[in-house]
């Protein structure tokens, strides 16, 4: 019995592990527009004001805080510019994990 379960698991635990991996890449941060409201050099945020972040699961436009991935990041962008940002979800908030002036 013992032995006919492990070769069931090893195609249970690789069609994890495949599922996992086509997941991903799905699951990865869509560009989100938006404006920058404030930013919080010392504390390593940004409060940024955009529209819906689908990739989010934001289904409406709203102004959040948020933490930055790197806190170099917001040296890079000021107070009232639009940018394109991307955005994670973590059991701490959301972090910004790329952010660049709109063009």
């Amino acid at each position: 019995m013992e032995r006919a379960m492990k070769p069931i698991i090893r195609v249970i635990a690789a069609f994890a592990l495949t599922l996992g991996l086509t997941v991903s890449p799905l699951a990865q941060a869509a560009s989100i527009s938006g404006e920058v409201k404030k930013i919080d050099e010392s504390a390593g945020k940004i409060t940024l004001k955009h529209g819906p972040a689908k990739s989010l699961g934001m289904d409406e436009p709203m102004t959040m805080v948020y933490r930055v991935k790197d806190p170099a990041m917001l040296k890079q962008v000021k107070v009232g510019d639009k940018v394109s940002f991307e955005a994670e979800e973590a059991a701490s908030g959301y972090t910004v994990t790329n952010i660049q002036k709109a063009k």
